[in-house]
């Protein structure tokens, strides 16, 4: 990062802020990516996590925070969901979605900042291809259902118009506008990049969404880069 220009921080957010938190915060903009970790307690974890980074904001001079959070906070309903249809901590898809609703919630409340929240889909990108996740699957499950995938090249071009437009206090959907069927994703992994195709199973359930991402298009004029999962999936990264 240094050759690049770029001053590395080593900050810790855990039961305590570990790191010189006050020389990473001398900016006017923060941007939060802090994925709720896996755990049982995992709600009231996070949210103590963002408490202590909020308490560590009130002393910074940052006006701006961009949190990274998740279409996890969205029920799987079996329809599309825009940004309005997280109203519910409770009726998110997982805990993480409820940890980060609530966090999302306690940023947007603070009066020292503006908060905007992109909602990020499933990360594709080097490292986090369909062909590589198949080597760790032993079957297709729920093959029918669509996928909300988002490529790394359209996390870094949104985060990066937003702040550039000085689109604060909105909230983000951020999926490729493309939504094809988990099966069809991994056919075309497997036949372009020599394996084997796995088993399916099958699903009859409606436990699934399509995260609609028109308002920021719309409101960013942003066009995707990786628009289709389906080309993503036959691709390398």
């Amino acid at each position: 990062m240094k050759a690049a220009g770029v001053e590395p921080f080593r900050i810790v957010v855990g039961e305590t802020l570990e790191g010189d938190i006050a020389s990473f915060l001398d900016s006017d903009i923060l941007v939060v990516n802090i994925p709720p970790e896996r755990r049982a307690d995992v709600v009231e974890y996070h949210v103590g996590q963002i408490s202590l980074l909020i308490d560590a904001l009130a002393d910074s001079p940052v006006r701006y925070v961009l949190f990274v959070s998740s279409t996890s906070v969205y029920p799987a309903l079996g329809g599309e969901v825009v940004e309005a249809d997280a109203d519910d901590p409770d009726a998110a898809d997982s805990p993480a979605g409820r940890a980060l609703m609530y966090v999302e919630e306690m940023l947007r409340s603070e009066a020292a900042f503006s908060t905007t929240v992109v909602r990020f889909g499933g990360l594709i990108g080097p490292g986090r291809t369909p062909a590589e996740f198949m080597q760790r699957m032993t079957e297709i499950t729920s093959p029918a259902h669509p996928v909300n995938f988002i490529h790394l090249d359209d996390c870094i071009g949104i985060i990066s118009s937003i702040i550039r437009q000085g689109e604060w206090g909105e909230i983000f959907n951020a999926c490729a506008p493309l939504h094809p069927a988990r099966g069809e994703i991994y056919a075309a992994a497997a036949e372009s990049h020599g394996l084997a195709a796995l088993p399916e199973e099958p699903s009859s359930d409606k436990h699934f969404k399509i995260v609609n991402s028109d308002k920021l298009v719309q409101k960013l004029g942003y066009s995707f880069l990786h628009p289709d999962p389906l080309a993503m999936a036959r691709g390398g990264s």
